[in-house]
């Protein structure tokens, strides 16, 4: 592994290998073998991968852990430690005591001797009971939902730990750090402070680790994937993934190895940085990041610099996720082809909500429409639109008995009608439900590979201060002009912006910066929220947050409980909110001809 002569001479290179449980499985070796890193992360872990990992510990409490880390280790084990990179990764999950013991029992298959430590505390599941009666738990400011409107049976609880506990396991000498719930950046942080000696109190140092962690978490979401000016990105068919260079005093370098597909710019940096935030003061259990005071800084040749960013005590809550099962969910998608498709769309609405009228046990009901039919189209799908019924509510009455329903429809609804897969049985839908935690109340525990176990001291140890006030939308300067004096044209508005979207529980993140500095102004003064809502119709009604970061010339939105209770639950169906940022980039808006292609 790194020689300790190295630690803290120069900047520590880290990696990430994965982005959720389900990434790219050759990565981790493919990272371990180009070398060149001192540490590779992966993150496993989302909001619907716990739900996963609930049902799978429910059934068998060994699971409870990402299965797939194994099989990568598998095919990296050799190159890990040929080239002498620790790994650190959540793939614990709901179990890290199992995953530690199943890892240790593969790296003695292959004849090595590695010291695997792994880090517990974050599971609450087993006293969520009690802290709820104790009033402990408290509802987490996004959520909208009282911690007594709870009405399901959970099956996981997890609070977000910080990366002091990673430091610390590293610092005695493991080779590999399995954990449970750590925030995503803290994957990334641990190392860093590890590295550098960081304590506590070096708020900035932290901060600027928060960011790079941040932009490099996602995987290759940092090097070009879903990136809105994909066009232009090469080799996108398999984007490298993402390196930090981290120095002391928290400044970073994103890069990714040479020869690999994507690439590292400001854009794609700025669109990792936005990605699923709120307000610009990132909260995580160890410092409160100030996003908007990172600047960037394009190297060239897939480098792409962070400094600046501050930081500030940490709040002395901490995030705690619950999930659930909610209830039956139960889908079909029909085709409606030809003329009269409004009233075609119309008869199917009548039929399924006299049928929710009639049965007993059905919550919800969305029928919508996809896609758009052409006129005298010269060939049956370009004139076919599809029509999308979710129902969710009790198994027997979102179950088999609605399926049936809609095939009673075959032979006597409209003209042309035929279903997208045969009727389904549906499936139980999770549910998330955020909640905050007082640090003080964890036991975040790192258990080292000798044996010995440490408990950590809480990221805000005499929980005073440190806590974020949601900000209002700031005032919008009138003065702000047009930056230049033009004629106001008609144009999509992805020809002035990027965007990146995604889910945050059940609200939606929109961050949306210029392509050009030119046209900073013109965005800060014209995207209010008003303006936003009349763009994105289906966001009215809503209460919505808006935040600019100016040194990214961003403007970054909080759409809450446009996914209901979250992507697991939701009955739209961009679930998890991926693709509202295109929609608002083809909307068309009046804009100064001179910003148009700049």
């Amino acid at each position: 592994m790194t020689s300790a002569s190295e630690r803290g001479r120069r900047p520590l290179r880290v990696g990430n290998c994965s982005g959720f449980y389900g990434d790219r499985a050759s990565a981790m070796a493919d990272m371990a073998r180009a070398g060149g890193i001192d540490v590779l992360t992966g993150d496993y872990l989302a909001e619907v991968t716990m739900l996963i990992l609930g049902k799978a510990r429910a059934k068998d409490s060994t699971k409870g852990f990402a299965t797939t880390f194994l099989q990568h280790l598998d095919a990296a084990l050799e190159h890990l430690v040929a080239n002498r990179i620790r790994l650190v990764v959540n793939a614990g999950g709901l179990n890290p005591t199992g995953l530690a013991a199943a890892t240790r029992e593969l790296i003695a298959r292959h004849g090595h001797d590695l010291r695997v430590s792994h880090i517990e505390g974050d599971d609450v599941f087993g006293s969520l009971d009690g802290l709820r009666q104790a009033g402990h738990l408290l509802p987490h400011l996004t959520s909208g939902q009282p911690l007594s409107d709870w009405p399901h049976q959970p099956l996981t609880a997890n609070a977000y730990l910080g990366g002091f506990g990673i430091a610390r396991a590293l610092h005695e000498g493991a080779d590999i750090v399995v954990t449970g719930r750590v925030t995503d950046a803290s994957l990334v942080v641990g190392p860093a402070a590890w590295w550098w000696g960081w304590t506590p109190d070096d708020h900035d140092a932290l901060a600027g680790a928060v960011a790079a962690g941040h932009v490099i978490e996602c995987g290759p979401q940092a090097t070009g994937g879903n990136f809105s000016g994909f066009r232009s990105v090469p080799d996108l068919m398999e984007p490298g993934f993402p390196i930090a260079e981290i120095a002391a005093d928290g400044s970073s370098v994103i890069t990714k190895n040479p020869g690999t597909g994507g690439m590292v710019t400001q854009d794609t940096v700025t669109a990792q940085l936005l990605y699923e935030i709120g307000e610009p003061a990132y909260l995580n259990p160890d410092v409160t990041a100030h996003l908007d005071t990172a600047t960037l800084t394009d190297l060239g040749e897939d480098r792409v610099g962070i400094r600046g960013v501050r930081g500030t005590a940490p709040s002395r809550t901490t995030k705690v996720a619950i999930t659930g099962v909610g209830g039956w969910t139960n889908s079909a998608i029909l085709a409606l082809t030809g003329t009269d498709l409004d009233a075609k769309a119309a008869l199917v609405e009548r039929f399924v909500h006299r049928y929710a009228e009639a049965v007993d046990g059905l919550d919800a009901v969305a029928v919508e429409r996809i896609g758009r039919a052409q006129p005298d189209p010269e060939t049956q799908n370009a004139g076919t639109e599809l029509l999308r019924i979710t129902v969710q509510g009790s198994r027997q009455a979102a179950g088999r008995a609605f399926s049936s329903r809609v095939v009673e429809l075959a032979l006597a609804g409209y003209p042309g009608l035929y279903a997208l897969g045969p009727p389904q049985p549906g499936s139980a839908f999770g549910v998330y439900w955020p909640a905050t935690l007082d640090q003080r109340m964890l036991q975040h525990t790192v258990h080292h590979y000798d044996g010995t176990t440490e408990i950590m001291a809480p990221g805000n140890p005499d929980g005073a201060g440190g806590e974020v006030v949601p900000q209002a939308e700031p005032a919008l300067a009138p003065s702000v002009p047009a930056p230049r004096a033009d004629e106001l044209v008609v144009a999509p508005l992805g020809e002035i912006v990027h965007a990146r979207s995604g889910d945050k529980g059940g609200d939606a993140n929109l961050g949306v910066w210029v392509r050009d500095g030119a046209a900073w102004d013109w965005l800060r003064s014209t995207l209010t929220v008003d303006e936003l809502r009349r763009l994105l119709p289906e966001t009215r009604g809503l209460e919505i947050s808006r935040h600019e970061l100016p040194h990214l010339g961003a403007v970054n939105f909080l759409v809450r409980g446009l996914l209901g209770t979250g992507a697991t639950s939701t009955l739209r169906l961009d679930s998890q909110a991926k693709a509202l940022g295109e929609w608002l980039r083809s909307r068309s808006i009046k804009v100064p001809r001179s910003l148009v292609g700049s």
